[in-house]
């Protein structure tokens, strides 16, 4: 089993290199690896609906789709992802317990009482440490988790509050759960480094065939590839959302007018003025050209400049964002 502990915090080049190794790498494979500041989305999930917009645009925090289903998570330096990947009968690939309780024993060798909860998930104390996730690719499976050392839990509770807006969708909604940090069981000076290694010891000497591996050139431009034309784009991590509608009220020159808005692929396919009146005719323009637009701001803002007097765009596009404040990635 190769055994792989990674010091790159780029979440874009790590959710890459899971995916690769994955499909790449024949042999057993055990990934240890943090990213900074960001939310990483289940593949099926809205992304629009599922973070506080504002938030992730004031604090920079990237926001990543992953691979596998389930909800989204807050990443930062204070939390250690593990990755297994493994081969196997294809009926037979999902097990969580498997790739679990190797975490579980090495928890306890830390006086730890870790318990295995709902959702495949870990607890310590009722509290979540650790979420779960699978991806099966043809006869093998890559399986990953987290583990909350020292997380910033005021900034993980504020990325991941859902927006203020009702989206009427059929993706994957996320769970929310109270969580702890495992450095509260643990000494002080007990870093997540030190975490970080202590797991990776305990992996190399119960597992007779594992070693260390390095990522050679090859594997970091084939992972450097991935990373930018997939991981590092809105078309994946915000375009690849399920199709989903909302409603929002717009306040244009003394009107509140209330507006549908149903999205494809993360742009506007369709607008629909919910009052009897129809609205002023350069609004009613407007908002019907935004049609094939990406829900971004900086397209929906280029879109209706020169439609629409330039005071009131920021206002506009405030009301169909929810804050106006969306990443360009």
């Amino acid at each position: 089993m190769r055994c792989i502990i990674r010091k790159d915090t780029d979440p874009y080049f790590n959710l890459a290199a899971e995916e690769f190794v994955v499909k790449n790498f024949e042999e057993d494979t055990f990934m240890l690896w943090r990213n900074e500041p960001s939310v990483i989305i289940g593949k099926h999930q809205n992304t629009f609906a599922e973070i506080n917009t504002g938030f992730i645009s004031k604090h920079n925090i990237k926001v990543v789709r992953r691979i596998s289903g389930g909800g989204a998570v807050y990443h930062d330096l204070g939390n250690l992802n593990f990755s297994f990947t493994s081969k196997g009968e294809l009926n037979k690939l999902v097990d969580f317990d498997k790739f679990t309780q190797p975490i579980v024993r090495t928890l306890k060798k830390l006086s730890i009482d870790v318990q295995t909860g709902n959702r495949n998930s870990l607890y310590i104390d009722g509290l979540k440490i650790s979420g779960n996730a699978e991806h099966v690719f043809k006869n093998k499976v890559l399986h990953h988790g987290t583990l909350l050392f020292a997380g910033n839990l005021y900034d993980l509770n504020e990325a991941i509050k859902p927006s203020g807006l009702q989206y009427d969708d059929k993706a994957v909604k996320s769970v929310r759960s109270s969580v702890t940090n495992i450095s509260n069981y643990l000494a002080p000076s007990f870093t997540i480094e030190a975490f970080a290694q202590f797991i990776l010891n305990e992996m190399l000497e119960s597992n007779p065939d594992a070693y260390l591996y390095e990522y050679t050139t090859d594997d970091i431009l084939s992972i450097e590839q991935l990373r930018n034309e997939k991981y590092n784009t809105w078309e994946w991590n915000w375009g690849y959302s399920p199709a989903f509608s909302y409603g929002v009220t717009i306040h244009y020159m003394g009107q509140s007018i209330p507006v549908s808005i149903f999205v494809v692929n993360g742009m506007v396919d369709k607008v629909e003025f919910r009052q009897s009146d129809k609205p002023a005719e350069l609004f009613y323009n407007a908002m019907n050209s935004l049609t094939g637009v990406p829900l971004r701001e900086a397209d929906i803002t280029g879109k209706l400049h020169g439609s629409i007097p330039d005071n009131l765009i920021n206002g506009i596009v405030s009301a169909i964002l929810d804050t106006g404040t969306f990443p360009s990635v």
